[in-house]
């Protein structure tokens, strides 16, 4: 349970597939990798919303593809840019950076750090969605949270989020830092060391892309699901309500 007041904060990194106009002779062979797990994560978006809503908080996003530049990576991390990208000249690549990359992580992370300033305590569920299969070896998950073990406030969420969820969605299978390990290199893990384990809880939902239909929308099953049991985890009066905004979608 979250101990003091709490404001969620959601984020999709991978909200999308679009490659903006002066980058586009760059993937002129390369839609079909667009539309792949390679090019954003189906589904994520969709879920992001319904989260924001839920929580009547705003939403951070970009739907600009991460085979552009992958938002959920730190300056310096091989995949940072994709092979469509990383050998493009440095100019080109920092100009990448300073329209779309730094914009959007400065967004979030002034969210977080206002709200900790304000004396509440951050939950931050950053949206993403995996493919049912990679490089041969199926997924046997239908949800994952990640999130980093030794923060005692990730854990306490997580185990009591995964038993819930796991009895609304049955038999579908919840799993713990599947099919990545939360530790791993993204925004969340650049938050945590900005931030207090007792301010900034950082969450990675997981969802596989096997339930992803028309539209990349999620089963409103699933999708309710999710968000009543993070509801009940969290506990009536725990979060901060706050009045709608407008969602936030980087350039």
């Amino acid at each position: 349970m979250v101990a003091r007041r709490a404001l969620v904060v959601v984020t999709c990194e991978h909200g999308g597939n679009r490659i903006p106009a002066p980058y586009q002779p760059l993937f002129a062979r390369a839609g079909a990798l667009l539309a792949t797990h390679r090019g954003y994560d189906a589904g994520a978006l969709h879920m992001a919303r319904a989260l924001a809503s839920a929580f009547d908080t705003p939403l951070f996003t970009s739907t600009v593809s991460r085979l552009l530049v992958d938002l959920n990576r730190s300056i310096g991390h091989r995949t940072l840019h994709s092979d469509w990208t990383r050998h493009l000249p440095h100019a080109v690549r920092e100009r990448i950076l300073a329209l779309y990359y730094r914009p959007y992580r400065q967004q979030v992370e002034t969210r977080v750090a206002r709200a900790i300033a304000s004396g509440m305590r951050v939950v931050h569920i950053s949206s993403h969605s995996f493919t049912p299969v990679l490089d041969g070896a199926v997924r046997n998950a239908d949800v994952g949270l990640l999130y980093d073990p030794a923060r005692v406030g990730e854990l306490a969420i997580c185990e009591s989020w995964s038993a819930v969820l796991a009895r609304r969605i049955a038999p579908l299978r919840v799993r713990r830092n599947y099919p990545y390990q939360g530790r791993n290199d993204g925004l969340t893990s650049h938050l945590r060391r900005r931030f207090a384990p007792t301010r900034y809880v950082g969450i990675e939902l997981e969802i596989n892309q096997k339930h992803v239909g028309a539209g990349d929308r999620l089963p409103v099953a699933l999708r309710r699901a999710v968000v009543t049991s993070l509801r009940e985890v969290l506990a009536p009066g725990d979060h901060a309500r706050r009045s709608t905004r407008p969602s936030r979608t980087a350039a």
